[in-house]
């Protein structure tokens, strides 16, 4: 009897296979989104090669097993497990430029001073909230820095409001300078 009619293999190892490829097409499916999303025009399409390949693989296996059940599951459980993958891929990554804004009631200089000391660039706008007078900071920055941002606003301001959302293009600006060879590049990746 060969290997490929075993129980181990047609319950085990090819369920197994199925939910393994699913995860790599669905992770690279959810970082060519991203990549789409923020104009990376040559590696978007390169992910989709690979991801529709994978993805051949893996149905074709699932077809060739129509009444093995496994098989169903590992599809579905390695599309669920991809689509948290990618995500936490993309996290780590940190990809492209992020707007923070800040809305705080208490004095802002420490936490605006603070900021430009550390080479972001700032703006800021008083302004009327529902209680009083505000102050408004907005900063465009760099989404693989927001952490060291947020650590600045809890440690100045800890009860601001504070909003993100993400940027696809930035022209010119004031960033925290990370290499000498990238010393006078003003554009955010």
């Amino acid at each position: 009897m060969p290997f490929f009619d075993t129980g181990v293999f047609t319950f085990i190892i090819l369920p197994a296979l199925i939910f393994l490829l699913r995860i790599c097409d669905v992770t690279i499916g959810t970082m060519r989104i991203i990549f789409v999303s923020r104009g990376h025009k040559i590696l978007a399409p390169i992910l989709g090669f690979f991801e529709v390949l994978i993805w051949l693989i893996a149905i074709s296996k699932v077809m060739h097993s129509m009444n093995n059940a496994a098989c169903f599951i590992a599809y579905a459980g390695g599309f669920a497990a991809g689509n948290y993958v990618g995500m936490i891929i993309e996290e780590k990554l940190a990809i492209g430029a992020a707007i923070i804004r800040i809305i705080t009631q208490e004095d802002a200089s420490e936490l605006i001073q603070n900021l430009k000391n550390t080479g972001y660039g700032v703006t800021t706008i008083p302004a009327q909230g529902g209680s009083g007078l505000v102050h408004i900071i907005f900063s465009v920055i760099k989404r693989s820095d927001l952490d060291n941002i947020l650590g600045l606003i809890n440690k100045f301001n800890p009860k601001a409001f504070y909003s993100v959302e993400d940027v696809r293009l930035v022209n010119e600006g004031v960033f925290p300078r990370r290499r000498k060879a990238f010393a006078n590049a003003h554009r955010v990746s």
